[in-house]
C-alpha cells in the first residue's frame, strides 16, 4: 500500500508524539514518587533506578549546561526539518523516515528535561535541567577467562547504562537505520553535505569549484 504525503505526515508526527509523551510521563513519574539514587525492583532483570544525567550522553559535559541546552534545541530542530523534508522526498523509504522520527523524537524528550525540569521540580534557572534517566536492565552477569588479554579475569554486567524511554528510541532508530537503511543514510549524508557547501557558496559569494569543473567537462563533450 503506498501513502500519500498527508498520510505519511499524520504517522510521522503520531510516532514523535507517543515518543514524547511516554517519556514524560515516566520522567515525571520517576521525579514525583523517587528519591534521587533510589532502586525500585520490578523483577531480578528489571529495576527502576533513579539517575539524573548533568551533561549529554553517558553523562560527559562540554562546557556550561547552558550551552549545551542551546546546540541541542538547534540540533532538534534541524532533526525535524529534515524529517519534514524526508517525509516529500520520493527518494527516501517511509520506514527510514520513521526511524529518522524516532531519533528525533528521543532528542526531543531529553531537550525538554533540560529546558524545563530544574525550573519545575527544583526552583532552578531555564536550560539547566538534567536528564531524567529510570530504565536499568541488569540481565545477567559474566566473566571472561583469565587469558584474554585485558578484558580477562573481569566481571561484566550486562546491561549496566541506566537510560530512559527517550535515549530507547534514539537508540532502536539508530540501530534500523545502520542495519536496513545504510545506503539510504549514506544518500542523506551526501545530500546534506551538498546542502551546506551550496549555502556556504552563497553566503560567501564563492563559486563551487567542483560544479565549475563538472560544467566545463559536460561543455567539453
Amino acid at each position: 500500500m503506498t501513502l500519500d504525503i498527508s498520510k505519511k505526515q499524520k504517522i510521522a508526527l503520531s510516532v514523535a508524539l507517543f515518543i514524547i509523551i511516554v517519556d514524560q510521563i515516566l520522567k515525571y513519574w520517576t521525579r514525583v514518587n523517587l528519591a534521587d539514587g533510589s532502586v525500585v525492583e520490578i523483577a531480578s532483570w528489571f529495576k527502576l533506578c533513579y539517575v539524573q544525567n548533568p551533561g549529554a550522553a553517558f553523562g560527559m559535559t562540554f562546557g556550561p549546561k547552558i550551552f549545551l541546552t542551546i546546540f541541542r534545541i538547534f540540533a532538534v530542530g534541524s532533526l525535524f526539518f529534515c524529517s519534514y523534508r524526508l517525509v516529500r522526498r520520493a527518494d527516501f523509504s517511509f520506514s527510514f523516515v520513521v526511524a529518522f522520527v524516532l531519533i528525533a523524537a528521543g532528542a526531543t524528550g531529553n531537550i525538554i528535561d533540560c529546558i524545563f525540569y530544574a525550573k519545575i521540580f527544583d526552583g532552578g534557572d531555564w536550560l539547566v535541567g538534567k536528564v531524567v534517566d529510570m530504565l536499568y536492565f541488569p540481565i545477567f552477569r559474566f566473566s571472561l577467562p583469565d587469558w584474554l588479554p585485558f578484558f580477562g579475569g573481569k566481571s561484566y554486567l550486562f546491561f549496566s547504562p541506566v537510560f530512559n524511554f527517550a535515549d530507547a528510541a534514539i537508540t532502536c532508530g539508530t540501530i534500523y537505520m545502520m542495519l536496513f537503511h545504510f545506503k539510504e543514510l549514506t544518500n542523506f549524508t551526501d545530500l546534506c553535505s551538498d546542502k551546506i557547501k551550496e549555502l556556504f557558496y552563497k553566503l560567501t559569494g564563492k563559486k563551487d569549484e567542483s560544479q565549475n569543473e563538472k560544467n566545463d567537462e559536460d561543455v567539453k563533450q
